[in-house]
């Protein structure tokens, strides 16, 4: 793990204090995590209805952030188009295969995995149930892999909407320091670290980013004490304005922000609701959005397989600009990352996506 580029020891000695303003964080968005298996209902959905599976990654849907817009996505199709649907949220790494070979041998007519890591076991299942079609989201295709006619991979231009927040972070810091917080340090979360940077440095050259990590793990994404650690890092030197990527992980950042009456930015979901005080915006990812779109094209029997990509152009990605956040993202700054969005969709600014 770095802050702010150097080496710094993991948070294993953690505030005494933080076991007790997380406790009741944690409590209040426990999850109920099934394992070995789940049993199915008699009957599945009515005789030729659509059936569509989903597994939750790490935090479950309600993380408030990731897994929670696949889990609107879904239920939007249900309500809309008519198909069933039937979620599991795993208890570990080893009861994900284990939660999509389910769907898949009860005939379910879509599987979704929501997650990088389901990427492999969604490689091998496919080639196992050619019948069945499958989806990924965060989608990270092995080398060895060739393309498979029943498999869909969603990726995101994450760097570009992080980019846009780097840009109203570099507009709204007061210190010109400002930080990010990542769950696990892998190329994807890498993805959002090197957009915020660069937009930070677009509109404030001179304004510091630091970084840190919550771990090697899955589990970075699923840890509230050490989120909340590492944004008070930050805070003590000098952060106002700290970006997190790292699912429930970043419950803690924002109450750490909302503790210290600074600014965070949320991530994949609007989480203007987990500190009403002081969530300048959140960097949506639109799984919602292509979580029902693909359900909808399998339905109708259009679902394009193979890798696609989802950015700005695309509605893909973006940022939170309404009523609520007006007074910390004013219309000038507002306007300025308008400009700055319509030049990455014409592809005058080329965001990067590893940190530089």
């Amino acid at each position: 793990m770095t802050i702010g580029g150097q080496p710094e020891a993991t948070a294993g000695g953690k505030r005494p204090r933080a076991l007790a303003i997380l406790a009741g964080l944690i409590a209040a968005h426990a999850v109920v995590l099934l394992v070995g298996h789940v049993a199915f209902p008699a009957k599945a959905g009515r005789v030729g209805q659509r059936k569509i599976g989903l597994v939750f990654d790490v935090g479950g849907k309600d993380d408030k952030s990731f897994n929670e817009s696949a889990w609107r996505g879904v239920m939007r199709a249900e309500a809309e188009l008519g198909v069933f649907v039937q979620t599991i949220e795993p208890g570990d790494g080893s009861d994900r295969e284990t939660a999509l070979r389910q769907f898949a041998a009860a005939g379910f007519d879509l599987v979704i995995g929501v997650g990088f890591i389901f990427s492999s076991d969604l490689e091998r299942l496919a080639a196992q149930y050619p019948r069945i079609q499958f989806a990924g989201v965060d989608f990270s295709p092995s080398d060895a892999a060739a393309p498979l006619p029943n498999l869909l991979g969603l990726t995101f231009r994450e760097q570009d909407g992080s980019f846009l927040v780097g840009v109203a972070a570099g507009l709204a810091s007061k210190t010109r320091v400002v930080g990010f917080v990542g769950g696990m340090r892998i190329p994807l979360i890498r993805k959002f670290e090197a957009g915020f940077a660069a937009g930070v440095h677009h509109v404030c050259p001179t304004c510091r980013v630091l970084s840190a990590y919550a771990g090697a793990e899955p589990k970075a994404f699923a840890d509230p004490a050490t989120g909340y650690e590492l944004a008070l890092a930050q805070l003590d030197r000098d952060a106002d304005v700290i970006f997190h990527a790292s699912g429930k992980t970043g419950d803690g950042v924002l109450a750490a922000v909302k503790e210290r009456q600074a600014l965070g930015i949320g991530v994949d979901s609007d989480q203007y609701e987990l500190a009403p005080c002081c969530v300048l915006t959140s960097m949506i990812k639109r799984i919602d959005e292509a979580v029902f779109t693909l359900v909808a094209q399998g339905k109708a029997g259009v679902l394009q397989t193979g890798m696609r990509e989802l950015g700005l152009a695309e509605n893909g990605v973006g940022l939170v600009m309404d009523s609520r956040n007006l007074a910390t993202l004013t219309p000038p700054m507002r306007a300025q990352i308008e400009s700055l969005r319509a030049a990455i969709e014409r592809g005058d600014i080329i965001v990067p996506t590893e940190p530089r």
